[in-house]
């Protein structure tokens, strides 16, 4: 199902005359606004220790609810990319991360309250020194250091995050 499905009347003067204009956008007949259905930004982080880890964390919430992932999330309005990343990692695992290095986007579907959400997902890569006072909350239930070659890429569970895995362990 495309997102723009669920919007049968126009959010600006309530017409049911809200109709499909292109494949990512839809327009109102009566007043002629256009919604158009871009993707949501997201971050991911990729935070290594000195031993060369790789810090995953388990979810705690649908989808995927128990499935490996990486910290991060989504965005906020007037948010940089590199202000969400630091916010959604300390949130998750309580790290204040000082460098971060882009390395890559992914496009996503994020399933969210039965709508698919499309996503572009920026992957950043960080090194800390291993930290002690670590520990999983918010979006996460669980944190785990685990090494290059005992990392299965599918057991994370979103689409993205097993692609950036999968790239990273190259």
């Amino acid at each position: 199902m495309h997102p723009l499905e669920k919007f049968r009347y126009c959010p600006c003067c309530g017409s049911e005359g809200f109709l499909v204009a292109t494949e990512k956008s839809k327009q109102c007949a009566a007043c002629g606004f256009e919604l158009f259905m871009n993707p949501s930004a997201a971050v991911a982080a990729l935070i290594t220790n000195e031993r060369g880890e790789l810090l995953v964390c388990r979810r705690a919430k649908e989808p995927a609810k128990g499935t490996l992932d990486l910290p991060g999330g989504f965005c906020d309005i007037g948010e940089t990319v590199e202000e969400a990343i630091r916010r959604e990692v300390m949130e998750e695992t309580h790290i204040s991360l000082a460098e971060i290095n882009y390395l890559f986007s992914l496009p996503n579907s994020y399933m969210y309250s039965g709508l698919p959400i499309p996503t572009l997902d920026m992957f950043f890569e960080s090194t800390v020194s291993v930290l002690t006072d670590i520990h999983a909350d918010d979006d996460a239930i669980e944190l785990l250091w685990m090494r290059k070659e005992d990392i299965n890429p599918d057991e994370f569970g979103l689409d993205s995050i097993r692609k950036a895995v999968s790239l990273w362990k190259r």
